[in-house]
């Protein structure tokens, strides 16, 4: 399944794109887990007020997913960028 993650950044983020390398970076050097094959981090080309800034699809057996949970890579994400997002979305689909 793609399991992905809208997010839309809050108003102290000066440079998005800087931010996105870096978002970019974190999941670049994820963590190897069983059942999670690929993460890919898109950055928005639109940027507007009702847009998301970053979208990331992560693909992963749809058993996979309590496991990602409870990585270390997801609560990284989490620590590490949570304090810049606005809003985010999170919506899993099969391939």
């Amino acid at each position: 399944m793609k399991h992905h993650i809208l997010a839309k950044f809050n108003e102290t983020v000066e440079d998005k794109a800087a931010l996105i390398l870096e978002i970019q970076k974190l999941f670049a050097s994820g963590e190897d887990i069983e059942g999670i094959d690929e993460y890919t981090v898109i950055p928005n080309c639109v940027d507007r007020p009702n847009r998301c800034d970053v979208m990331i699809v992560i693909d992963m057996d749809y058993d996979a997913l309590p496991v990602w949970d409870a990585s270390k890579l997801h609560h990284d994400w989490k620590e590490k960028f949570g304090g810049y997002l606005e809003k985010k979305a999170i919506f899993d689909c099969e391939d």
